[in-house]
């Protein structure tokens, strides 16, 4: 029998139970709709996590004070030596592969301007500090090495600071703000950056001269982290071993594993942060994948239900001369129609969804060619695999026996 004639005897069976069909077709448009939106939404997430770290600053490496551990045994956090300003200079000097470096204190604080008010985070730090993040101006100016080494009271917000106190219609550099009862003067706003990959909002902040913030407010002796930029990329692991070797050495350590300080790039937050949204779109995936299986159960008793349906069909068929063959096909067609129409649906309810997504909750996605070819290939196969067994039974079944069937 020909090919377009299967076609033909499969439409029209499939047209004379719509609702049927159209019921049996849903576990799979659910199905593959799911698959291309989680995936969607995963690679989007992938990518601006991705984005957000790699807004952290270029070639960065971050290094802050841990707890030493000497023979299997930690000393716990904070009973070691901490990090230092002389820490940071020391790798300014000594390390040729750092472009960048500075040390970091944070705090937090009362922020009030005339009858608003706000509570942020103050950071202090080197005026390379912009160079390392590489956050660049909005309004105004950077405050410089001089206004750090005379511990100047001036400062630059986030955009988020600046919306709560002053709103959009103020301009902010040159006014005079308080914090914690101590005035500053903004010099200058910086450019909005939202949130990064750990879901701080990078905007709410205020940066200030590091001498300022230690000697004026935090008013402690050890430094929180020290940040550092390598001069290239292709020097991240000659510069963290340079600085190893440094503080190694100041801070009187032979062996590595005794180390009281910690290196990190954003390189490895990077990588840590891709393995976990791997792991949660492989994750969703796979749950979103049950809905497939689960439609191709319901085409396989639909199927079933069919084949006893026309049993006579086949008994009448068989008799004339039909071979089993042709029953087979006419009936594993009827089974990949029906996960092929749903496979279609689906990728376009999928898109339709991934979209709505992106518009009405502004989630990051990305769509790619690769995600709607293995929904479709997936779909495709669970017709094939789930209509097999019943277009087969339908293929055996004895004419005889068929045509005296009730």
């Amino acid at each position: 029998m020909k090919f377009t004639n299967l076609f033909k005897i499969a439409f029209r069976s499939l047209g004379k139970n719509k609702i049927r069909t159209f019921l049996t077709m849903l576990g799979i448009i659910i199905g593959v709709a799911s698959v291309i939106a989680v995936l969607a939404i995963g690679q989007g997430s992938r990518n601006s996590i991705q984005e957000q770290i790699k807004s952290l600053g270029t070639n960065m490496i971050i290094v802050f004070s841990s707890s030493q551990h000497r023979g299997g045994v930690s000393s716990g956090a904070g009973t070691t030596q901490r990090l230092t300003v002389d820490d940071a200079l020391a790798i300014a000097k000594q390390c040729p592969d750092i472009q960048y470096v500075t040390p970091e204190v944070s705090t937090g604080g009362q922020v009030m301007y005339g009858a608003n008010n706000w509570h942020t985070n103050v950071d202090g730090v080197y005026s390379s500090y912009f160079g390392i993040r590489k956050w660049k101006i909005k309004y105004g100016e950077y405050f410089n090495q001089v206004q750090e080494s005379r511990a100047d009271k001036v400062c630059l917000l986030g955009q988020t600071v600046v919306d709560n106190l002053f709103g959009s219609s103020v301009d902010p550099v040159g006014k005079y703000i308080r914090i914690d009862k101590i005035p500053f003067k903004v010099i200058g706003t910086l450019q909005k950056r939202g949130q990064n990959g750990f879901g701080r909002d990078e905007d709410d902040v205020i940066i200030a001269p590091f001498s300022t913030v230690r000697n004026r407010m935090n008013h402690v002796r050890h430094i929180h982290l020290i940040l550092a930029s390598a001069v290239s990329d292709k020097y991240m692991s000659l510069a963290m071993n340079e600085i190893g070797d440094v503080l190694m050495s100041r801070h009187k350590i032979s062996n590595p594993e005794n180390a009281d300080f910690t290196i990190r790039t954003q390189v490895q937050f990077e990588q840590a942060a891709d393995a976990t949204s791997k792991i949660l779109t492989i994750l969703l995936t796979g749950i979103a994948s049950i809905s497939l299986i689960v439609g191709g159960i319901g085409i396989m008793n639909i199927m079933f239900v069919s084949v006893t349906e026309r049993t006579r069909e086949i008994g009448i068929r068989l008799a004339i001369g039909a071979r089993g063959k042709d029953v087979l096909l006419q009936f594993l067609i009827e089974s990949i129609l029906i996960s092929f129409i749903g496979g279609f649906i689906g990728m376009a309810v999928g898109l339709i969804s991934t979209n709505a997504v992106n518009t009405f909750m502004h989630w990051p996605v990305q769509i790619t060619t690769n995600s709607i070819i293995l929904a479709f290939v997936f779909s495709a196969m669970i017709g094939i695999f789930f209509g097999w067994y019943p277009a087969r039974k339908a293929a055996n079944l004895n004419p005889i026996d068929a045509l005296r069937y009730e």
